[in-house]
């Protein structure tokens, strides 16, 4: 028995019906065995990165495979276009949004794939594109701000007319945004002003879609209290380190974890 075989056996085990039910409102298709993403992080962390399992895990077309498989793929193996055709061959969101921050966030070329992915044609990468910019936010301490605050003009003009998932994607970007500086937040929360209300149909499920201008003041407040904690000292850390708990990063991860789970 291969290690893809044994470690679809033990996925197949941990599943249940529930899980699945609450994975096929989020869009979730078969085949899957239904297991929460506890025990998927468990499972990551024992097997550590190993792109030959995770390649087979992909492969096998199981939902839950997959998603461990994104989990354990190691980016180093990964350049911009076998990027692409994976997450081309997602065949849902929570499938692509593992991928995308597991994996995408951590290429060196990440950023130069956000300009060509918010312009595809195809909407599932048009919205990868947008969880793309999230992590890089959170996750991308080099980048300047202005990378960032050159598409807020976008997320305005084209928010409410985007489709449904890219409108929920565009939003948590609008957040991360605004979470990394002082200056985006000023310029991400007058872009939130300007958009208003964000409509979001999350199906039959307990998302909430999150007031961005909120969610930014929460996050900014919170890292002005690391930085006085710390002397300072917390505005030099990456944004994914000093607001790892805040509440923005928890509204962000919403459709990949908790939220996948409601």
């Amino acid at each position: 028995m291969t290690a893809a075989q044994d470690v679809l056996r033990e996925l197949e085990a941990l599943g249940s019906e529930q899980t699945r039910k609450t994975y096929r409102r989020h869009g979730a298709t078969e085949p899957m065995f239904g297991v929460k993403f506890g025990d998927l992080e468990k499972l990551r962390k024992r097997l550590g990165r190993d792109q030959a399992l995770a390649r087979a895990l992909w492969q096998s077309k199981n939902h839950d495979a997959r998603v461990l498989a994104a989990m354990i793929a190691d980016p180093a193996a990964f350049d911009l276009e076998t990027l692409a055709r994976w997450q081309a061959e997602a065949t849902c969101n929570l499938q692509s949004d593992a991928l995308i921050g597991h994996v995408g966030a951590r290429l060196p070329a990440a950023a130069a794939a956000v300009t060509a992915w918010l312009d595809a044609s195809a909407e599932p990468q048009r919205r990868a594109g947008w969880v793309l910019v999230s992590h890089l936010a959170q996750e991308s301490p080099d980048l300047e701000d202005s990378f960032f605050s050159n598409v807020l003009p976008r997320i305005e003009r084209e928010i409410h007319e985007a489709p449904n998932r890219t409108r929920e994607a565009m939003n948590r970007a609008l957040i991360a945004i605004g979470a990394r500086s002082d200056g985006l937040a000023r310029l991400a929360t007058a872009a939130a002003r300007k958009i208003g209300p964000v409509e979001v149909d999350h199906g039959d499920t307990d998302c909430k879609t999150p007031d961005a201008v909120s969610y930014i003041a929460k996050a900014r407040e919170h890292r002005a209290k690391q930085e006085a904690k710390h002397g300072g000292k917390a505005a030099a850390k990456p944004a994914k380190a000093t607001a790892k708990k805040a509440t923005a990063k928890k509204a962000t991860a919403k459709g990949r974890r908790a939220g996948a789970e409601a």
